[in-house]
Formats: structure tokens, sequence, C-alpha cells
């Protein structure tokens, strides 16, 4: 049971916790999650779908949170969470396989990120300060892991992961020397190496990335990247064309503070992009939470009509032209215009959502909870 905490002391390196499913037990202080589960419904509630979109459950038998989401077709698909948890089904959601890593110590970790390319090969991150953060590579469907990064910085604190390839991939830390740290890989996870500091911006007092659904950092087109914050005011977009080389940052419509910021970015080609966030302490808030992109992210506009809460994670649904998802603890929402405006789909509890290029859209949570996206 979640249980509230007795001080709020905020740092940028603790920010992907105060998004957390568990209580957290840090060097300064304990952190509560939001959104306790027995308040959310067990499945769909929506009595008239949002364009005849609706959430259908896959019953996973697990009652850990999975953050961690990675669809790769309708029958396919990975997820991760807490207690280091990782997941695996073949057939659409009728079983799961329980992949966990064994043997490696990673009992009490948390993988808030995993990246799935096929039926056998994935990597899970998990996050924390000093060598919480790990990531684990499997190329055998998870009947073994291998880790092949342990960090060893104790101001940084990994957060999220974005392959715009199989073989290419980026993951961030929080500020590290008043600059968002990066690592990445040339071999599908196998080995990692820190990308050069000079071609990011620096970072503001107290701006940090919100681990809470893989989706702070964002693959797009080609070799272009985004990475999203929170924590200071404005929220911030960082983009990237050269896959974390170099970056420009553009302040963004939401608000930020130590609770609240942007959570998700998703692109649709190189010019429309969405995100998606809020405040986690103020759950079913609808403000400030919602933006879009025209130009590539040159400029963001709030959405006139906003999701309906906190939202924690975002996609677009392949094969329709404007339409996309965002997900949280309160419900989920779609919008058909990029963005500009947010109908509700559903009340039942999210943290991911992920859609892959063949069509399938997934999405996952708290207590278990796994869906797939219908019409």
């Amino acid at each position: 049971m979640t249980t509230l905490p007795r001080k709020l002391t905020v740092t940028a390196a603790t920010l992907a916790l105060l998004a957390g499913g568990t209580t957290a037990t840090l060097a300064t202080s304990a952190f509560a999650a939001p959104a306790p589960a027995e308040a959310q419904p067990a499945a769909s509630t929506s009595s008239s779908p949002a364009g005849g979109y609706r959430w259908t459950m896959k019953p996973t038998g697990s009652d850990a949170r999975f953050r961690g989401l990675a669809p790769v077709s309708k029958r396919v698909a990975w997820v991760s969470g807490t207690a280091g948890t990782v997941l695996r089904t073949v057939d659409g959601g009728a079983t799961w396989q329980n992949v966990s890593p064994t043997g490696l110590g990673t009992e009490e970790l948390q993988f808030r990120d995993i990246e799935a390319f096929d039926a056998q090969r994935a990597v899970i991150l998990s996050i924390g300060e000093g060598g919480d953060s790990r990531i684990l590579r499997t190329n055998n469907g998870g009947a073994s892991w291998t880790e092949t990064f342990r960090n060893e910085e104790a101001a940084a604190f990994y957060d999220c992961m974005a392959f715009t390839t199989s073989q290419r991939g980026v993951a961030m830390s929080d500020p590290v020397d008043g600059k968002f740290r990066l690592i990445r890989t040339t071999d599908g996870g196998r080995t990692w190496s820190q990308i050069n500091p000079k071609g990011m911006p620096d970072a503001k007092d107290g701006e940090a990335g919100f681990a809470a659904s893989g989706t702070c950092l964002s693959a797009g087109a080609g070799r272009r990247m985004y990475l999203v914050s929170g924590g200071t005011n404005p929220a911030r977009v960082f983009s990237s064309p050269d896959a974390g080389r170099t970056w420009t940052v553009a302040d963004s419509p939401l608000a930020g503070s130590p609770s609240a910021g942007i959570f998700s970015i998703a692109y649709r080609g190189q010019s429309r992009g969405i995100i998606v966030g809020g405040d986690y302490l103020a759950p079913t808030a609808a403000t400030e939470n919602a933006a879009f992109t025209t130009d590539g992210g040159k400029s963001w506009s709030a959405s006139k009509v906003n999701p309906s809460g906190y939202r924690s994670g975002s996609d677009w649904v392949p094969g329709t032209r404007a339409t996309a998802l965002a997900v949280g603890p309160s419900g989920s929402d779609v919008t058909t215009d990029g963005g500009r405006t947010w109908k509700s789909l559903d009340t039942g509890s999210f943290d991911s959502v992920e859609c892959t290029p063949g069509g399938a859209c997934w999405a996952s949570g708290e207590l278990g909870r796994v869906a797939a996206l219908k019409r």
C-alpha cells in the first residue's frame, strides 16, 4: 500500500522516483507514488468509446506495475516493471511468460523501460541512483539476460532509452555536471559509451526527466531523437537530428515544477509531434498537460481541449491521419486532430502506451494491467 511521505525534499536526480509506482527510500527522503491502486477500475469503463476505440484487457496474472512496454506486433509484446519483473507474450496476450532476469541481483530493481525488436531480442533499463541504474540484454526470448551497463556515477539517474534501429540506441540520465547525460550503443545494447556532452544545451536548475513510461526520450524519423523534461518552468523539449550528438532546446506551454512537466513525447514524421504530462500530484487536473507542434518542434502550441488528467505516456495510432493516444493513472484520451483537442477514452489506470508500425497499440500499468487497442 502506498504511504504518504513525511517530507518532500526534491532534487533533480529524484524526479524519476517522484513518478514512481512504489515508495522509494533515498539518501535524503522518501517519496510516495501517485494514484493509489485501489482507487482505479479494473477494466474499461467507457460506455461510448471515443472514435470507436476501446481497450481490451490482457490479464497477466501479475501485480507488478508495468511502466516499461515494448509491443512488437499484435501477437508479440514485452512489459517490464517493479520487483525486477519482465513478461512476454507471443500469442496476443492470451498467455504470458515470466522471463524476468534471475541470478543477477535484480529482484528489487524497477525496470522502467524496455525496447524489444522481436520475440527474442530485448533491452531493459532499471532506474535509480548509482548502481541501481542498469541495462540488461537478451537474445533468446528472456531465457537468459546479460548485464551490459551499470552506472558508476553517483550523480547520474537513468530514466529512459530509445532506439533508432535495432542496433543503435541511446539512454538518458538526469543532468550530471549541468547537462543531461547520454550513453549510446551501436551493437544492439551489447556495449555502451558516453556521448560527448558538448552538443547538449545546459540544463536549468532543478531540471530532470520523469521515468514514468519510458518515453521521456523518443526516437523519430531517421536519426532524430527527442528528450523532454520537468522540474523547471516552463518544461522544455530537446531535439537532436543526429542520434544524440547535437541538440537544440525549446520552451513548451507546459508548466514545470518538482512534480510537473512533460512526461512523454511522440512524433509522426519530421514535423508533427505531441507532448503530454501535467502534475502527477494532481492526477485529474486537466490543465497545462498537452501541446502539439507542426513545425518540427521549433514552436509548441497548447492543446485547446486537454486530456482529462495528468498523462504519462503517448503515441500515434498507425494508419490514421492525426490520431494519437495519451494515458495516465486516471484514464486514457484520444485526439483525432494531431493534439489540438482530446476526448476521454477510458477511466482505467495505465502508465504507458505504444504502437507498432503494423498497427498494434498496447497499454500497460499498475496491478499487472495490460491491454490492446480495438476498434
